[in-house]
């Protein structure tokens, strides 16, 4: 593998995070670990294929509910409008909580939600993330 020493990396930071930024990310071995270091615009590139999917279902009141397929949320709303607008902020909320406690959420099952909550960390909008989200329409 093409990986920097971690010694390297440390002696020569800024030299370092300014190749990772203009030209590529750099993969890092410290003993037995391996890292990639990555910018934000790359990381975002490699989760473009993660789709935020979420099922529509027409309730008997005319209020819509949406329940992502990816994650186990469920958001209801007087009209579509609303249930997307809830379920971003419930993502959000949701991968907030999920990176602050990362050693406990990144286990099991769980662990497929990974790019995921990063996808929603690093687009950090709930109208953007609202926008992410694409609906099936389901049976009420």
């Amino acid at each position: 593998m093409l990986a920097l020493n971690a010694t390297q990396v440390r002696n020569e930071w800024s030299t370092v995070l300014d190749s990772v930024i203009r030209d590529k990310p750099k993969f890092i071995k410290r003993t037995r670990d391996y890292l990639l270091l990555a910018d934000l615009a790359t990381v975002e590139q490699l989760l473009e294929p993660y789709i935020f999917t979420t099922e529509e279902l027409v309730e008997d009141d005319g209020s819509i509910t949406l329940s992502l397929d990816q994650i186990d949320l469920v958001e209801n709303g007087k009209d579509r409008q609303e249930a997307t607008k809830k379920m971003a902020a419930a993502l959000l909320e949701y991968a907030e909580d999920y990176y602050t406690d990362f050693a406990y959420w990144a286990r099991g099952d769980r662990k497929t939600h990974i790019p995921y909550v990063l996808k929603a960390l690093i687009i950090n909008d709930i109208d953007k993330i609202g926008e992410q989200l694409q609906c099936r329409h389901g049976e009420s």
